[in-house]
């Protein structure tokens, strides 16, 4: 057993010895910031609901590179966002802006809801107008008594 704990340690020593600090994706760390400000902005175009920066598909890699690209090229935030709303639309933004060709995005889920709770209130009404009420005659009570009596006697 101490020969098997002494072999998988030896094992371990090259993984540990390999490991180094992760580099710095930008040789400018200010550069780096505006980068990750910017992907907290921007959706990835190919994930469901996710910004630039969570995203590890292969596209968002391709655009974290091209906004660092224009980054380097000392262009601002504005102009940035611009570029990709002109080449992507306003998909490419996380919180695209109240526009007429946005404003279903915005008030659509609202709107949904209402009609939703709508419909609900108006179907519940409608049951209760046509539920048929039921009168119980005394007889029906002793009918159900002489029931209830007959089956405790016989399990």
């Amino acid at each position: 057993m101490i020969r098997i704990w002494a072999l998988l340690c030896v094992m371990t020593i090259p993984g540990l010895a390999a490991a180094q600090d992760a580099r710095p994706l930008a040789e400018n760390p200010q550069a780096e910031a505006r980068l990750k400000a910017l992907a907290v902005e921007l959706r990835c175009l190919v994930c469901q609901n996710q910004t630039l920066a969570d995203s590890n598909a292969p596209l968002a890699e391709d655009l974290r590179r091209e906004v660092r690209e224009m980054i380097a090229k000392n262009m601002s935030d504005q102009e940035i966002i611009e570029f990709l709303v002109e080449r992507y639309g306003d998909f490419v933004l996380y919180r695209p802006p109240l526009r007429v060709t946005t404003t279903l995005l915005w008030v659509g889920p609202f709107l949904l809801l209402a009609i939703g709770g709508t419909a609900m209130i108006l179907t519940v009404r409608r049951r209760q107008k046509t539920l048929p009420e039921v009168v119980v005659s005394d007889a029906d009570h002793a009918r159900v008594e002489q029931l209830l009596s007959d089956g405790a006697k016989h399990p």
